[in-house]
């Protein structure tokens, strides 16, 4: 049972040397993957809805390291650690320019880009601020992921569609993994459900119940095409939740467990929102305290 960490890339402590020791370190204690997450502004005045569990937008997202930078710069800091999205929202990318970044990536890592995660965002202002009208976000995302593995299979290269147009063209590097990396989804609406089976590889839930996970991941499979492998599940267990409802290392152990038993791929552990990180070394001892949570899935056979 594989085990990931979520980088520090939120709120003020956050710095180049408390990314580049975490990564470091969570290399050293044996987690699988690191992950990033993709916010690039912080509204004032929010229109739409909040995504996560607390009712709006916490502060500590007023800064946030850009994830791709972050995952180049901890592939050139690490040598075996798998890297990760967790996940990137569509509208604040557009898919030629992002085939090419996560390719070379995941050239520049020698093939260490486990999952792509891609979803379709909650912030309006963010896609507002790129140009993307937020009302489109469904059908850009069904798009955006047909051009982007586009590109990362033969050249040359062509779409024409509502959102993109790309001429005939040689798109490269490809990446390093053949045919792509993986996608993963962290959809949960009903229509979100339905694209995640049509069109990902995994799904990346956040603390729900695993039974609802695996419920949910049952349900999804069966609406799958049947020549697309089964879906799996990458699922997300935060240390305390935008929210403030906390987990004890101990709670996230047993649900690490519990995945395990579920059939689940990996867990990966959220500590971004965790408020008595106040320093660098509050940000190493947290990632230490997470050791018991890889000794119970060294356990799991």
């Amino acid at each position: 049972m594989d085990v990931g960490l979520v980088l520090p890339q939120l709120g003020p402590v956050t710095d180049m040397r408390v990314i580049k020791d975490v990564a470091r370190l969570a290399e050293e204690m044996g987690f699988a993957h690191l992950w990033v997450q993709d916010h690039f502004l912080y509204a004032l005045e929010q229109q739409g809805e909040y995504g996560g569990s607390a009712a709006a937008q916490p502060e500590v997202y007023q800064s946030v390291y850009a994830p791709l930078e972050v995952l180049a710069a901890v592939a050139a800091w690490t040598e075996t650690i798998g890297l990760g999205t967790s996940v990137l929202v569509g509208g604040n990318h557009w898919p030629v320019q992002l085939a090419n970044e996560l390719a070379t990536i995941d050239q520049l890592s020698q093939g260490r880009l486990t999952a792509v995660g891609l979803g379709v965002g909650w912030s309006h202002e963010e896609h507002r601020a790129v140009g993307v009208d937020p009302r489109t976000r469904g059908r850009r995302i069904d798009e955006f992921l047909e051009v982007l593995t586009k590109c990362w299979a033969d050249d040359p290269v062509e779409h024409h569609g509502e959102f993109f147009d790309v001429p005939r063209s040689i798109v490269r590097p490809k990446p390093y993994q053949r045919p792509r990396p993986r996608l993963m989804s962290g959809m949960w609406s009903k229509k979100g459900l339905r694209r995640t089976a049509l069109h990902y590889d995994l799904w990346n839930p956040g603390s729900m119940p695993i039974s609802q996970a695996a419920a949910m991941l049952a349900e999804m499979n069966e609406m799958r095409p049947a020549n697309l492998t089964p879906l799996n599940v990458v699922y997300r267990a935060a240390l305390q939740s935008t929210a403030g409802k906390v987990l004890t290392v101990e709670e996230i152990a047993d649900r690490t467990i519990e995945a395990a038993e579920a059939g689940f791929e990996a867990v990966i552990i959220e500590t971004n929102f965790c408020s008595n990180i106040t320093s660098r070394q509050d940000w190493l001892d947290t990632v230490t305290s997470l050791q018991p949570i890889l000794d119970a899935a060294g356990k799991v056979t």
